[in-house]
């Protein structure tokens, strides 16, 4: 992650951690940021999203450090910074969830050591077999690799954890590699079992590089190989990842680098790239030169997929939902936060009609969340549905409209169109599909937060492959609306910032060829978040002593 220079001057306090093999270590903590206890959020605000997460207070960036432990537990680290609501002052916060939409806030996972220090982006690993030494009596010690920013060199340190990931110990001998670049971040890592070792994809940002290391210990690294100066460059290529996932209509898998580049975005600021290929343990090769975007919109950004999922089963990745153009400014800084992240994404690769391959990403288990339904008709043909869901007390909806019975290319035709809108002040998001060209799109214009880089409309273009059937789905939440079209062929992610809540929904359908079926459904979501929320609304977290987690009032336990 990249961040603008800024003040880090602040008080500071020395917290010590004992730990019981080795001699006490050092962690340091701001005056205002609490240590062992989580800070609590009011998640009442009219933009604050309700499947969609968020933090509780203060200003979220890039998730780091994702993984599923044994217990199916899933924890989210993200940068964070706890004091102001823009990016800088950069910890850990920690987040867990059952199934990837009620998340349980927890108590700051890692501090800076020192006023001029950040601990920027990583990731965080299993180490299941004790290969580093850090866990002789356990099988779920936790090491986070993350990268130690300074003034003068970003260099890459651990730090290691005996109660499962929710307090850590920094190693005593860090940086495990050091560095005198300022240009030099984003560790991912993963085990690799073929060639029983640990290997770490990282970005040397500024010269376009992505280096591969290995280790058996995740303490002694060795550079083995560079991916360089592949597909759209930008400015500079951050958060690097490394996956291997199945491949569609086969028994195989095949790998997956995944790149975001910011500044220098087609559509400006930050995006994602990716590409498909083959691992042997220490040299990725692309399988073409061609550029691949995880998202036609501007919000999708910094995306990390969980550690902890075979490599033979979908992959499931989030997304930080923002852009570095605008982030630091966006009018949710008004209710004392900014930033969310995209939905939960379940990932698998597949070949497209003359295209190739490509990334599918669709929302993972979105029945997870389904409350009720709102309208559904299984043959509305050429026709109009409107729904009020100003009573929805989540604000968030899903729907679908899925077009069937579609021949040879003739039969194409037509168009799938939905608008979200506020009665009471007639705000608007817009999208649809028109099925001729394959073309999708995507309005926020009509809301009026207005910013000179919040480009306002988006469009891209799929391919009819002749199954018979084309389909665009969405969630809309408060302040973030993501739109899928052929179940995860192409996808969109775009924060908007209306005035005042949109509470009305107009699926409209048109032109569809009389040999075809048209079923449309919206459903309301649940709300995590106001579940939890006590009489004003403000979520307390998880109050946990270490090793021990226990759950305060009205908060989802996660044992």
């Amino acid at each position: 992650m990249s961040l603008p220079a800024r003040d880090l001057a602040v008080a500071w306090r020395r917290v010590s951690c004992q730990n019981t093999t080795s001699s006490a270590t050092s962690t340091y903590s701001q005056s205002d940021v609490p240590t062992g206890t989580p800070l609590p959020g009011n998640y009442v605000g009219p933009l604050r999203p309700q499947v969609h997460f968020s933090p509780p207070q203060g200003f979220m960036n890039d998730p780091n450090g994702m993984f599923l432990d044994a217990d199916g537990l899933y924890h989210l680290y993200y940068q964070y910074n706890p004091t102001d609501v823009v990016a800088g002052n950069q910890h850990w916060g920690h987040a867990t969830s059952r199934d990837l939409y009620y998340w349980t806030n927890q108590q700051i996972a890692l501090f800076p050591g020192g006023p001029n220090e950040g601990i920027f982006s990583g990731s965080a690993v299993v180490d299941v077999n004790n290969t580093s030494g850090f866990f002789p009596n356990q099988t779920n010690g936790v090491v986070a690799i993350y990268t130690l920013n300074t003034p003068e060199r970003q260099t890459q340190d651990i730090a290691y954890s005996y109660d499962g990931g929710y307090t850590f110990i920094k190693y005593e001998n860090n940086p495990v590699i050091p560095s005198n670049s300022t240009q030099f971040r984003d560790p991912k890592v993963f085990w690799h079992a073929p060639t029983e070792h640990w290997v770490m994809v990282i970005a040397y940002c500024v010269d376009f590089e992505i280096g591969i290391f290995t280790s058996p210990n995740l303490i002694d690294w060795t550079p083995t190989s560079n991916f360089t100066r592949h597909g759209t460059l930008g400015l500079q290529y951050e958060c690097p990842n490394l996956v291997e996932m199945p491949m569609d209509g086969s028994n195989s898998t095949m790998w997956l680098l995944w790149i975001s580049i910011n500044p220098g975005a087609p559509l400006g600021g930050s995006i994602t790239e990716y590409f498909p290929g083959t691992f042997n343990g220490t040299h990725f090769a692309a399988v073409d030169a061609a550029t691949r975007l995880t998202d036609f919109a501007k919000d999708n950004y910094a995306g990390q997929f969980f550690g902890g999922i075979p490599g033979g089963q979908n992959q499931i990745s989030i997304n930080w939902a923002s852009n570095w153009q605008y982030t630091n400014v966006v009018p949710t800084g008004d209710e004392g936060w900014r930033s969310v992240m995209s939905l939960p994404r379940e990932n698998y690769l597949t070949n497209l009609t003359r295209i190739g391959y490509a990334l599918i990403s669709k929302p993972y288990n979105i029945s997870r969340v389904v409350e009720s339904e709102l309208a559904y008709n299984s043959s509305l043909g050429n026709g109009t549905v409107f729904v009020d869901y100003s009573s929805v007390p989540s604000g968030a909806l899903y729907f679908e409209a899925n077009v069937t019975g579609l021949a040879d290319s003739s039969s194409v035709d037509g168009s799938v169109n939905f608008t979200f809108t506020s009665s009471s002040t007639g705000e608007s998001i817009s999208g649809g599909t028109f099925l001729a060209s394959g073309d999708i799109w995507l309005n926020r214009g009509n809301t009026r937060w207005e910013n000179p880089y919040f480009t306002d409309k988006f469009s891209a273009t799929g391919l009819y492959d002749g199954a018979g059937a084309w389909r665009i789905s969405g969630v809309v939440d408060r302040s973030i609306v993501e739109v899928f079209l052929n179940d995860g062929e192409l996808s969109a992610s775009s924060v908007f910032f209306p005035s005042a809540p949109l509470d009305q929904m107009v699926l409209s359908v048109k032109g569809i060829n009389e040999i075809t079926t048209t079923s449309v459904g919206v459903w309301a979501l649940s709300s995590s978040w106001l579940e939890q929320g006590g009489v004003n609304g403000t979520v307390v977290g998880n109050i946990t002593e270490r090793g021990n987690p226990t759950v305060a009032r009205g908060v989802k336990s996660f044992q």
